[in-house]
């Protein structure tokens, strides 16, 4: 099901329709009505799962390895994002977002929002934890998820060359999260050496 609505996402963006998605997973419409009472719904259960996936790296690793939490995020996060059906759909959905005000709100709430929540509530407690200094975890999670992403999605929606190479990207995601530790690690974990230096990024 919810592989049916991310496919249709990136074919018809935010015009999807409930009888596509049923017809598209092979399932009646009463069903998928019975199961998620709306498009919104279904779309919110979307996102949730997505969002679930993206902070995996986050929770499958021992609580100690900051730095291999955070890059196996950060690995997930850009090979997510380089899937050639999420490029599409975002480039749908940003097109389409004046014409659904409401569906892009909730679409990005539940989402971009949701994650960066999740990233802030992780952050937080490793703060708690002493292994990052005491900041705004708000501010630090748009700071990282920012760091991560860069300008490629932006490349990406404009048809402009990016980091389409998966060995590219993990040297990124090296390069955004050892540049953030450097800047929030708390002292005691800041001898750790988080060297930015011979990496190329093109």
């Amino acid at each position: 099901m919810f592989d049916a609505v991310r496919e249709l996402l990136a074919s018809q963006g935010m015009q999807l329709s409930m009888d596509a998605v049923a017809q598209h997973a092979g399932c009646s419409k009463q069903t998928l009505y019975s199961r998620y009472g709306n498009k919104q719904e279904l779309l919110k259960r979307v996102m949730q799962r997505h969002v679930c996936r993206a902070t995996a790296g986050l929770r499958s690793l021992d609580g100690d390895d900051l730095r291999g939490s955070l890059l196996r995020f950060a690995n997930d996060y850009l090979d997510h994002f380089n899937q050639p059906h999420v490029v599409q759909a975002r480039r749908l959905i940003a097109a389409e977002s004046s014409q659904f005000p409401q569906e892009a709100r909730t679409l990005y709430q539940d989402g971009a929002g949701a994650l960066a929540l999740h990233v802030s509530e992780w952050l937080a407690t490793r703060s708690a934890e002493g292994q990052l200094r005491h900041d705004d975890p708000h501010f630090m999670a748009e700071l990282l998820l920012s760091m991560i992403a860069g300008l490629d999605f932006e490349k990406q929606r404009f048809h402009i060359p990016h980091r389409d190479d998966a060995a590219v990207r993990r040297r990124w995601a090296e390069f955004s999260v050892d540049s953030f530790l450097r800047a929030f690690a708390a002292p005691d974990a800041a001898t750790a050496s988080y060297s930015n230096q011979h990496r190329s990024f093109s």
